[in-house]
């Protein structure tokens, strides 16, 4: 009999407002998922609308602005019209009432893979093979990486050792879909935390919620796949 190979998916992770004290109230971690076949034609394509529209450099959401307007566009408009790019996001919507002591053995760091986990948990299915990708944090991050990969792969029923191939840190100029992934996280950043200065921030916030068919500051049904935000309010239990 033919075995049949695992199916394979690659996801690209980035944050924002992720430390502890940038006086920052929400905190975004996610991250953009499809299948590691397509991961080739995907990034051409990122390619190729930063060539037609003359964006030099990396896709980040800082850079939005009124003269790259159909730029950024154009890229949520490609995302939601290819249907085996997902994403999926953890919106931690106040710092201020983390309290570490009682619940992260006094870590924030701590704290930041234990999001990392609960985001990446929903993602995962024991019958297929992930490849993950963290934008680079710090030099110290390899150790938390192999925790957290023992850890996801001991939660998920039936999963074996072979369920994550690979888990890595990597330069966000190192991959065009980390890159859409930083749009993204961007963006729900922006509303959660009730800005509206920038009006083509506001437009592609906008875009972003209409095409997903969901409130960017309301937790999405569990079982969404294609578009997911999960809201995590702190608890304040002293």
């Amino acid at each position: 009999m033919t075995e049949i190979n695992p199916e394979e998916f690659n996801v690209y992770c980035d944050e924002s407002c992720h430390l502890e004290h940038d006086k920052q109230p929400v905190m975004v971690i996610g991250g953009i998922w499809c299948p590691k076949s397509q991961v080739s034609a995907v990034s051409e394509k990122i390619k190729d609308i930063k060539n037609r529209n003359k964006a030099n450099g990396e896709l980040k959401w800082v850079r939005v602005s009124n003269s790259r307007r159909d730029y950024f566009i154009e890229l949520v408009n490609y995302f939601f019209a290819t249907p085996f790019l997902n994403f999926r996001c953890i919106v931690v919507d106040d710092k201020s009432k983390l309290n570490h002591d009682f619940f992260n053995q006094g870590s924030h760091d701590s704290f930041y893979y234990k999001m990392y986990y609960f985001m990446l948990k929903n993602i995962i299915k024991p019958e297929r093979r992930y490849n993950i990708y963290l934008d680079i944090k710090d030099t110290r991050s390899a150790q938390k990486l192999t925790q957290l990969k023992t850890v996801l792969c001991n939660s998920v029923a039936n999963a074996s050792d072979e369920m994550i191939k690979n888990i890595q840190n990597i330069h966000s100029h190192e991959s065009e879909l980390l890159q859409l992934s930083d749009l993204f996280i961007g963006a729900i950043a922006y509303y959660n935390r009730s800005l509206k200065s920038n009006a083509v921030k506001c437009a592609i916030v906008d875009l972003i919620s209409n095409k997903a068919g969901q409130n960017l500051g309301k937790s999405s049904p569990p079982w969404t796949e294609r578009f997911n935000i999960f809201i995590f309010t702190p608890s304040e239990i002293q």
